[in-house]
């Protein structure tokens, strides 16, 4: 198990499991038919 000696480092670490999870299941809404490259997904569902 991990220990985080802060609640601030569990929940960024957590939001960053999520957000790769987001990517491999290809979960963010796509507009005007464009085909974005994993990076412009990452920075897309980051920001």
């Amino acid at each position: 198990m991990l220990e985080f000696k802060s609640f601030t480092a569990a929940q960024k670490t957590l939001a960053a499991i999520e957000l790769v999870r987001m990517l491999k299941k290809g979960q963010r809404p796509k507009t005007r038919c464009e085909v974005l490259s994993p990076a412009d997904q990452f920075y897309a569902l980051a920001s």
